[in-house]
């Protein structure tokens, strides 16, 4: 499946490149496209008013109070005049004009460019409830600073619900709990994780929180939450109310592709691009909001997949593609990692639900090891917990088609 075709370079000096979205995606872009060589004109367009930042360590470092939130960003006064980008931040893009490459900002005026990177991530899932504006998500930076000064406030063991029980759920509750609060996670599926790492992992991973000393609570349907005298009332279809401090919501995310409603590009949960990217010679998208032809060890997927490694990889391949006309080499890992209830989980591929899983390595009582996807006898994935060296040695895996049955031979885990 890796393509060896060298193309002639798309891009030449006069070009004006405008890249939507000032996030990891677009400026990782706008990096690689100048390490390419690229001296053309560089724009980059942000709705919020900060210069590029990283998302993950929002849940992570900065609201286990590690970090500073200034310490999240990507972009500082120095690099940005190295890279020569003009920014255009606190601006929200609102169409495309495809034709012309024409970006349209709120407000009314346009950026008019050769070439457009779309790189416009996701945001939080914003479910409807009586209280909604007085709810919290953990998205964005702004999002991480309200939280922090709302939690300050708080008194010790207070009662905190978080609305959700996957990756950004279950990092916000470690937080919660770490500075002295009493997180209660709500849980809609029967097992968090279910519908990503499927039913037998997520079986083995429903004893963290549990072992951590943190409230689980799986099958809860919250019908609604209100505000109340000293916080909030969460109600459920199937059980009694709740009462809580305050009310975090992670509930998953949305791709942000509205504003290119009605640019013609395809878009289906994400703007459809190439393996190169591309929604069209001239327009393409990047990280969470690209859905992509992705080559990989079981076939060829069209997928889109809202991890921090997938975003940095889909910036240096599109530069290279318009710098050079070379296509991706090779078979993309995607790779995750989420710190929750004091284990660290991690995975490579992107393995469905639905693939059968092997434990390989240690053991679940131990709460360190290492199992591996397949399907139909081909490895799709490994995922680890609290296993990272064993994780590393098996991306070889993925890296080409492997039989599980050569895998297992292998076992380059055990190294």
């Amino acid at each position: 499946m890796a393509r060896h075709v060298r193309l002639i370079a798309v891009l030449n000096d006069s070009d004006h490149i405008v890249i939507v979205g000032a996030g990891l995606a677009g400026w990782r872009f706008a990096e690689a496209i100048r390490r390419e060589g690229f001296i053309g004109r560089l724009t980059l367009v942000g709705e919020e008013a900060h210069y590029p930042y990283d998302r993950p360590p929002l849940s992570k470092q900065v609201l286990l109070g590690r970090w500073d939130v200034g310490k999240v960003a990507l972009a500082t006064d120095e690099l940005i005049e190295k890279y020569d980008v003009q920014l255009r931040l606190g601006e929200r893009a609102t169409a495309l004009d495809v034709a012309s490459t024409t970006v349209r900002v709120e407000g009314g005026s346009s950026i008019v460019g050769s070439h457009v990177v779309i790189a416009t991530g996701t945001r939080a899932r914003r479910l409807q409830y009586s209280a909604q504006r007085d709810l919290f998500t953990l998205r964005s930076r702004d999002d991480a600073v309200r939280l922090l000064e709302a939690l300050e406030q708080l008194e010790p063991q207070s009662t905190v619900a978080v609305v959700g029980g996957g990756f950004i759920g279950a990092e916000v509750a470690t937080a919660l709990q770490a500075r002295g609060l009493r997180p209660v996670v709500l849980e809609a599926a029967k097992r968090p994780l279910i519908a990503i790492l499927g039913e037998q992992v997520s079986t083995w991973l429903e004893r963290l929180a549990n072992n951590a000393g943190i409230e689980l609570r799986t099958e809860q349907k919250v019908s609604d939450i209100e505000k109340v005298e000293g916080g909030f009332r969460l109600h459920f279809e199937n059980s009694l109310p709740l009462d809580s401090a305050i009310v975090i919501v992670a509930a998953g995310a949305v791709a942000n592709v509205e504003w290119l409603a009605n640019s013609g590009l395809t878009i289906d949960n994400g703007v459809v691009v190439s393996a190169d990217l591309l929604a069209t010679e001239r327009i393409g998208a990047i990280g969470d909001v690209a859905r992509f032809t992705w080559p990989n060890t079981a076939g060829e997927e069209s997928v889109r997949i809202e991890h921090w490694q997938t975003a940095n990889d889909h910036a240096s391949s599109l530069a290279r593609f318009w710098m050079t006309g070379a296509h991706t080499d090779g078979l993309m890992v995607p790779y995750f990692w989420s710190d929750q209830y004091g284990k660290k989980i991690q995975m490579l591929g992107h393995a469905r639900p639905s693939d059968d899983v092997q434990l390989v390595s240690g053991s679940l009582d131990e709460a360190k090891w290492t199992a591996v996807y397949s399907r139909a006898g081909t490895v799709t994935g490994v995922v680890t917990l609290s296993h990272p060296r064993a994780l590393m040695l098996s991306k070889k895996l993925l890296e080409s088609t492997t039989t599980l049955e050569n895998a297992l031979v292998d076992a380059p885990w055990s190294n």
